[in-house]
This record gives structure tokens, C-alpha cells and sequence, in this order.
């Protein structure tokens, strides 16, 4: 089973390509990045190239505030940071072999190299997890990023803003540990360095 439920495997291939593409057209990344809303995202022309580069279904059947808030947030990503997870080191211990990259929210937890704090605080966090509307999501996603230097997993990152999108809009799972408040959570505090 794929680690990004909501994103096929030519969608997490189309992401990567347009984020790449993003590197060499940094006009369309700057009216991106100006964007203070998902609402904002959609009334640039960026918007509809990033369209382009999706597969045809994202033009037809994704919600188009999710599509908006992937392309603007994505475009404040510098670099697609693809490390494997501390959890996964965990679990070869324990002979589970399955790879696994680390998530946005593990990142939000891991400490930078030589420093002991996380790049996101757990009230910082908890704000995060409870974002209220999309603006305030988008807003708490956006300082996240920059919280980590913008190196961010795109494909964690835009699995999590679709899940998120489909919860807002009443979509919850009856399992909890479905839920992405709790999977960020359990990503998020398996890492925390205790004090």
C-alpha cells in the first residue's frame, strides 16, 4: 500500500515534475507565493499552468480549492526533501523492512542537525492540527514551510492538504487512527526529542 493514500502514482510523478518545472519559470512561483489564500491561488494564470502539468482528472474531479492550496504552498517549497523516516529505523529494529520517507509532520519534529529543538513548536503544531477554515489552514501550512527552511516531502505535503480538504468538507473518517489530526500526531510526537 502507498504511503500517499489520496495521490496516485502519475500524480506524485506529475507533482515532482512541476516542482522541478517551478525551478525554471520563477515567475509563475513568484504569483504563487503571493497568494495568501487557496482562494488567491486560483485567480492567477500560475494556477492554470499547474493545472497543465496535472493529469486531466485534477481539472475534472479534484476539489479545486485542494488543487489551489497544493500549487500555492508547494511554490514556497525550495527543496523536495526525501529522507527516511526515523520511524522506519524504528521499525527494521523490530523486522519490518517496508521503506518509508519521513512525513511533513515528522519533519515539523525533527531537530536540524546540531540543534535540539524542533523547527515547530507543539503549540505551533496543535494550531496546525486545528485549523479551523482553509485560510487559516493554508496560513498554518505556509508558515510550517517556512518553519523547515522550506525543505518539505512534496508528495507527504500534498497528500496531507488532500486529506485535510476531504475532512473539511465533511468527510471525517469513523476511525480515528484514519484521521489526519491523528496520524500527524503520532508522526509528530514519535519523533519529539523528550526533555
Amino acid at each position: 500500500m502507498s504511503e500517499y493514500i489520496y495521490l496516485s502514482s502519475a500524480e506524485s510523478n506529475a507533482l515532482q515534475n512541476w516542482h522541478s518545472w517551478l525551478d525554471k519559470n520563477r515567475g509563475n512561483r513568484a504569483r504563487l507565493r503571493r497568494a495568501e489564500r487557496a482562494e488567491d491561488v486560483l485567480l492567477t494564470d500560475a494556477f492554470f499552468h499547474f493545472l497543465q502539468k496535472m493529469p486531466e482528472s485534477w481539472r475534472d474531479s479534484k476539489p479545486i480549492f485542494s488543487s489551489a492550496a497544493i500549487a500555492g504552498l508547494l511554490a514556497h517549497v525550495k527543496e523536495d526533501r526525501q529522507v527516511t523516516s526515523i520511524a522506519y529505523r524504528f521499525s527494521i529494529k523490530n523486522g519490518n523492512k517496508a521503506k518509508r520517507n519521513a512525513s511533513f509532520a515528522e519533519l515539523l519534529a525533527r531537530p536540524p542537525v546540531k540543534e535540539k529543538k524542533p523547527p515547530m513548536s507543539e503549540i505551533r503544531f496543535q494550531q496546525l492540527q486545528k485549523s479551523r477554515s482553509t485560510d487559516e489552514f493554508y496560513r498554518n501550512v505556509r508558515r510550517a514551510i517556512q518553519l523547515l527552511d522550506g525543505k518539505v516531502n512534496i508528495l507527504s505535503l500534498a497528500n496531507d492538504i488532500v486529506h485535510w480538504h476531504r475532512e473539511f468538507n465533511n468527510q471525517i473518517d469513523r476511525h480515528p487512527s484514519k484521521r489526519l489530526a491523528v496520524r500527524w500526531a503520532t508522526d509528530y510526537f514519535t519523533i519529539l526529542p523528550q526533555e
